[in-house]
């Protein structure tokens, strides 16, 4: 007859048996959870970058054209004819690009310079819990830019009053941001509108001014008659 020999496992391949076991079991337990905690993870992540990039813009924003003095008279020329009417609003195309140029350059700047500890997220914010929100070991999000950003600027002609009409300059920046967070990856679009400079125009409506499309704003500048 065969004879099968049993070998009792020492005291060390016992503790490494278990020890196999655990890591496995913690990895099982780790795998699982974050499959429930990704769509948390991710949410918490984009709205933490979205924020930050929001100010990033805003503050280049308020460097290149609020704290410069830009403001209605540097960028727009109003013509008016003898009577004294305004008869056609024009822009300064220079001036406008130059802005566009400074504002995207200031915005890749300052994206450069985040820290990822800005971008942390505490493992108790992710349970939902105000008593561990802000506790526990953090989860690093890291943040890159997906292309180059874009500004491009609109105008918004809206009533005023009687016989007046409201001119605004509006910039509009959108970025493009790619998430970095353990095991996966996502990213964001983050747009942004600003009011660069406004004025009241009173009297009649201007019969032309100067359109600003979403393209280069040197190559697409057209003149639009308004009321015929």
């Amino acid at each position: 007859m065969r004879r099968y020999l049993h070998r009792t496992l020492s005291r060390g391949e016992r503790l490494l048996l278990w020890l196999a076991a655990a890591a496995l079991a913690a990895l099982t337990l780790a795998a699982v959870a974050m499959s429930h905690l990704k769509p948390i993870l991710t949410s918490l992540a984009t709205a933490r970058v979205a924020n930050t990039v929001t100010r990033i813009v805003t503050a280049a924003v308020n460097e290149t054209i609020y704290e410069g003095g830009e403001g209605y008279d540097s960028l727009i020329l109003l013509e008016k004819d003898n009577e004294g009417r305004i008869v056609a609003v024009k822009s300064d195309m220079a001036a406008f690009n130059r802005l566009q140029s400074e504002v995207l350059a200031s915005v890749l700047e300052r994206m450069g310079e985040v820290d990822t500890r800005e971008l942390s997220i505490p493992v108790g914010t992710l349970t939902g819990s105000p008593l561990l929100a802000g506790r526990g070991p953090e989860i690093r999000v890291r943040m890159q830019s997906v292309g180059s950003p874009s500004a491009h600027f609109e105008n918004a002609f809206t009533a005023a009053g009687i016989n007046q009409t409201k001119h605004q300059i509006l910039l509009i920046v959108e970025v493009s941001v790619g998430i970095l967070l353990p095991g996966f990856s996502t990213g964001t679009r983050v747009s942004s509108k600003f009011n660069v400079a406004e004025t009241v125009i009173v009297g009649g409506v201007p019969e032309s001014y100067t359109y600003f499309s979403s393209g280069n704003i040197a190559d697409t500048a057209e003149e639009y008659v308004l009321n015929g």
